[in-house]
């Protein structure tokens, strides 16, 4: 782009996001950033159709008209929820110079998304807020750390960690076990990757590990950080470990290196973390 706005286009490839949560982030863009960054909510975030944002036809057609348009700097995922998994992955095919010029940023089920294209080397994939953060405890400081990055790339606004080294990727665990296996999985050879989830139990968690861990390039990855865990619910028995005793368990079972803590998760503290950006000592 020669001109100095940032043009950002928000879709939804799962659950829809209301009027009123646009209005309020596109505010704090306002308020934030002046004319430095303009937000294009497309109309198919709006839409309904049964759990979804439209159907898949036009959750798809909705993605592929934003990422393949010059006019925009960026795509950011506006809610995450179950569906990105069910767009047409012909798509991937489809997508244009422009497309694979862009920055894709969100987490959670977003992450599907965010693995394809790490996996076909289109764009920028970013994990990192997405609007429905935005009532969350603290949640404005969240929207205005992605609005940051989205205006600037700012390294103020990383997750900690990602310096200098290997290769980092953040993946919400449920969402990565569901990717081992398939042909969304990139190849995650020499990566830290930084793991989170939310109102999971911790026998879900344990059991997404057994998935995570068995995959071939990820026994091959440089070793995992955990992000926060967050909103467990209470079992009927107590499973008998902590979240970082489970993770630290399938590492050791598996000779994956525990790095360590970072500083991802669903809440309003949820840092940024750009694919294959690197890992400081």
């Amino acid at each position: 782009m020669t001109n100095a706005t940032k043009h950002i286009a928000l879709v939804c490839p799962g659950g829809p996001i209301s009027r009123e949560l646009a209005n309020n982030v596109a505010e704090i863009a306002r308020k934030q950033h002046g004319d430095g960054i303009a937000l294009d909510f497309h109309a198919q975030c709006f839409l309904t159709s049964g759990h979804f944002a439209g159907n898949d036809t036009q959750r798809t057609d909705a993605f592929l008209e934003v990422a393949n348009d010059p006019k925009y700097d960026a795509v950011w995922f506006a809610r995450g929820g179950y569906g990105a998994a069910r767009l047409d992955e012909s798509m991937f095919k489809k997508l244009n110079e422009h497309a694979r010029r862009k920055t894709y940023l969100g987490y959670s089920d977003a992450g599907f998304l965010l693995a394809r294209l790490y996996k076909e080397g289109i764009g920028r994939p970013v994990h990192g807020p997405m609007p429905p953060d935005l009532p969350r405890n603290r949640g404005e400081t969240a929207i205005a750390r992605a609005l940051e990055f989205l205006a600037s790339g700012s390294a103020t606004t990383f997750e900690p960690n990602v310096g200098s080294g290997n290769p980092v990727v953040a993946f919400n665990i449920t969402i990565l076990a569901h990717l081992c296996g398939t042909d969304w999985m990139p190849d995650l050879s020499g990566h830290a990757i930084m793991l989170e989830d939310v109102s999971e139990y911790l026998y879900r968690i344990d059991r997404a590990m057994f998935s995570i861990t068995g995959n071939p390039s990820i026994r091959s990855a440089s070793g995992v950080l955990l992000g926060r865990i967050s909103d467990v619910p209470d079992n009927d028995r107590p499973f008998g470990q902590t979240d970082e005793e489970l993770i630290k368990n399938w590492c050791a079972r598996k000779n994956l290196p525990y790095l360590g803590r970072a500083d991802i998760g669903h809440d309003a503290d949820n840092k940024i973390v750009p694919f294959g950006a690197t890992l400081s000592a």
